[in-house]
C-alpha cells in the first residue's frame, strides 16, 4: 500500500484570490491626524530647546545637575533629533495615505 503525498489544503484566508481590504472613513481620518500629529510634535522638539522658555521649567531649576545637563547643546540637540525623527515618520504616514487610494 502506497502514500502518495497530497497538497496541503489551503487556511480560509487563502482562497487564492486577493482581495483589497476595505477600509472605513476613521481609518482614513485616523491616519491623516496621526501624520498631522507627528508633523506638529516633530516641529515642537525641533524648535522648542533652542527657545528661551526652555530653561524656564521645573526640571532646569530642580537640581544643579540636572540644571547643567538640561541647558547642554547636546541634550538639546538629542531632543531636535528626535523632532526630526517625528517629522520623518510624518512624510512616512503621509506616503503611505496611498493604501486608501481605491485604484
Amino acid at each position: 500500500m502506497s502514500v502518495t503525498p497530497q497538497a496541503p489544503m489551503p487556511f480560509s484566508g487563502e482562497s487564492g484570490q486577493d482581495h483589497a481590504p476595505h477600509y472605513r472613513w476613521y481609518h482614513k481620518v485616523g491616519a491623516v491626524m496621526f501624520a498631522i500629529f507627528c508633523f506638529e510634535l516633530g516641529v515642537f522638539l525641533l524648535v522648542f530647546p533652542w527657545l528661551d522658555l526652555w530653561q524656564q521649567n521645573y526640571f532646569a531649576t530642580y537640581n544643579h545637575t540636572i540644571q547643567q545637563i538640561w541647558t547642554n547643546p547636546y541634550f538639546r540637540g538629542t531632543i531636535s533629533g528626535l523632532g526630526m525623527v517625528n517629522i520623518f515618520v510624518s512624510f512616512i504616514e503621509i506616503v503611505r495615505l496611498r493604501r486608501f487610494s481605491t485604484s
